[in-house]
Order: C-alpha cells, then structure tokens, then sequence
C-alpha cells in the first residue's frame, strides 16, 4: 500500500537532502498487524510524502534498504535491531528506525533520532504513543542544530561536527546561528556545524504571545502582520520566538499547519537585537520584547520589515528579515 499525500501541514514540510526529516516512510508489519499499520497510516500518513506498508519477512529490511528515509516496525524492538544491525553503515545516510507495539503505547527510536526518527515518534505520539526519546537534547529538552537545521529550512553539510555543536547546545554555549550570504568564503573547524539554505531567503515571523493563546489566534495574527508587510505566506522562511514561549502549544500548532518550522532564541540572544518599539516585558521581567527582537535577530539582513503588531491582546508580531 502506498499513500502519497504532497500536504503541507505536519512534520514533513520541509525539503532536505541530508536526512534530518523524514518524508517517505515505510511500516513493517506482520500480517496479525495489519490492522495496526493501516490505523497509522489513516492516523498520520498525511504528513508524509509517502508512506507505505510492507509486510514482515526476514529480508524486508535488506531489500527495501535506502528506499526510504524510516522505518516504522511494528514489532519487538529486538527483532528489528538484530534484522538492521547488519545494514547499518553511516548514521547520515542510514535511514531511520523506529519502533511501535500494536497497543501504539510506545513509539522507540532505535537509530537515527535526529535523522527523522524523533520526528516520527513525536507524530506517533497524536495516536497515544509515548515516544521514547534518549537523544542527549531532547531528554534536556533542548533544540539540537538536526532540529534547528529542519526549522530554518537547511540542512547540514558537515555532519561529523554535530557532535561538538550539539554538545555546545546542552552546555548552553552554542548561541544563534550565524548567517552569512556570499559571495563569501569561511574557514571553520571541526566543531562548527555549516548548514546550508534549501530555498531563497524569505522573511521571518517574529512572534511573542501570552501564555495559552489559541492557535487560530497566531494564524490570524500572522495573516495580517504579512498583509501589512505586503508578504505572502511563500515568503515566510520560518517562526522565531523567544525560549520562555517555545512551547506554545497554539504557536506550534498554528506553525505545523503552515508547515513552518520554529526556532527559539535565548534572553541573550534576544538583548543583542532589541527593537524600536517600548516593551512592557522589559519592565515587568526583564526580557526584551520578543516579536521584534526575535525577528531581528533571525532574519537574514537582521532588519524589521514590519515593527511589532498586537493582535487579539494575545499575540504580537514582527516581520523581519
């Protein structure tokens, strides 16, 4: 069975050329299981560009091997650790593995977590499932540079160096992103991670909101803050907030639904870029004002397009670039 959807919306937006995001996928299944595989693929399949269900054989992993960029194996995780072990060569080129009981109450990466396989677990997690996550950052709940490379629509060049960055990322000593157009060249080491641009730059939606704003809420907010800077939602490159609001529930719904990735940024980062316009924020914590200061620090000129805009008494909004 095959499904290929082309939507938008979900985890699977975002084009890339080295793994990091999982957009074909392939569901292994005894046969008892069927019924299991075909309840994912109604549940989650279009946030896929395919995905498809295979039934288990002894060899199915070996030949179906680098048609797809994960496998789903609904079975015991020590059947599909011992039929993969043996394929497995280089973690940016083998596809990712994750595995699910017929109950969906986990959903394990086995390997390639930040090659697709937290991604798909996270979306197993809208059936029920628990995603069983050990990467290093997302047990620290922090956003690794796989995941900030999805978010800014990039992907990694040198993958060897992420060991380093991503180590930096749990000492909280990476910092942003630097960007840096060209013509240009850089001398980098081995522990500076280059993440290349899939598309033309865009505009950035800097976003602020208070706690619990709806997802509707952002989206409108987003819609007029564009038609105000006279863009469309194709010259949106991604969302920018601060850490204190990165888990939003409306903003990351309302994102995912444009499939826009989200990036947060620390008080720091923010302090260095503060915007024009007076922010209550400042008085009343201490932070810079997030819409713009986001905005400012993520674009690509480190520029305002559009100064802060309330909308709702709920969400604000900046567009820079």
């Amino acid at each position: 069975m095959s499904s290929g959807t082309g939507d938008d919306s979900g985890h699977c937006s975002t084009a890339d050329s080295d793994g990091e995001v999982a957009e074909e996928i392939a569901i292994i299944s005894f046969e008892r299981k069927m019924d299991t595989a075909e309840e994912i693929v109604d549940g989650i399949g279009d946030r896929y560009e395919s995905i498809d269900v295979l039934e288990y054989h002894s060899e199915v992993f070996a030949e179906h091997w680098g048609e797809y960029d994960c496998f789903v194996g609904l079975m015991a995780s020590g059947i599909a650790m011992r039929k993969t072990a043996p394929l497995l060569e280089d973690k940016w080129d083998d596809p990712a593995i994750v595995v699910v009981d017929e109950e969906l109450t986990w959903a394990i990466p086995i390997t390639g977590g930040h090659h697709g396989a937290n991604q798909v677990a996270d979306d197993l997690a809208s059936m029920g499932a628990v995603p069983a996550m050990t990467t290093a950052s997302e047990v620290a709940d922090k956003q690794g540079v796989e995941k900030q490379a999805k978010a800014l629509d990039a992907h990694v060049v040198n993958g060897e160096s992420t060991v380093a960055t991503n180590l930096a990322v749990l000492d909280d000593d990476l910092g942003p992103i630097e960007r840096l157009d060209g013509p240009k060249a850089v001398l980098v080491g081995d522990d500076v991670t280059v993440l290349k641009r899939n598309a033309d730059d865009g505009v950035v939606l800097g976003t602020g909101s208070v706690s619990g704003a709806k997802s509707d809420q952002f989206l409108a907010a987003w819609e007029r803050a564009l038609e105000e800077a006279g863009k469309e939602w194709d010259d949106v490159e991604f969302v920018a907030t601060g850490s204190r609001k990165a888990e939003e529930e409306g903003m990351l719904e309302a994102a995912a639904s444009k499939g826009l990735g989200v990036i947060s940024l620390s008080k720091e980062d923010l302090e260095r870029y503060e915007g024009p316009t007076p922010s209550r924020s400042r008085e009343l914590i201490g932070w810079p004002g997030v819409a713009e200061a986001s905005a400012i620090a993520a674009g690509r000129g480190h520029e305002l397009v559009l100064e802060k805009r309330s909308y709702d008494d709920a969400v604000t909004v900046a567009v820079g670039r």
